[in-house]
């Protein structure tokens, strides 16, 4: 267990070092590629209005999201209505996703207890 231990300390020094030389280029040129997306100037009343329009565009999106909700929703409803027309490959894409979805809400209850697999801290 121990040397697991190093082996894991040496490749995060590695990757610590290997950021440290490559960041700031990639961050540049990160910036560069996406320099359409920057508003100039970048003020604190910028910030505020970009904010509020994030907020109200999400806002107004919501009666789509309600109507393409139901809409899968009628989707499942047939599906179960007509389970025996299912296919092997439609129930292992079913299983396979609820498989996911479960795998993420352990990953959350794991990270919400503060990345531990036996309990809450005190």
């Amino acid at each position: 267990m121990a040397s697991k231990l190093i082996q894991v300390q040496s490749k995060a020094c590695e990757a610590s070092k290997f950021v440290a030389k490559h960041g700031t280029c990639y961050y540049r040129q990160l910036l560069e590629k996406n320099n359409h997306f920057i508003q100039e100037p970048a003020t604190v009343d910028k910030c505020q209005e970009l904010s509020k329009q994030l907020l109200y565009t999400r806002l107004a999106s919501i009666p789509k999201r309600y109507e393409t909700f139901w809409k899968e929703l009628d989707y499942a409803k047939n599906l179960w209505k007509n389970r025996s027309d299912l296919k092997v490959e439609d129930a292992g894409i079913a299983a396979l996703f609820g498989l996911e979805c479960f795998a993420w809400y352990c990953a959350g209850e794991i990270t919400g207890r503060g990345f531990t697999f036996t309990g809450y801290y005190p």
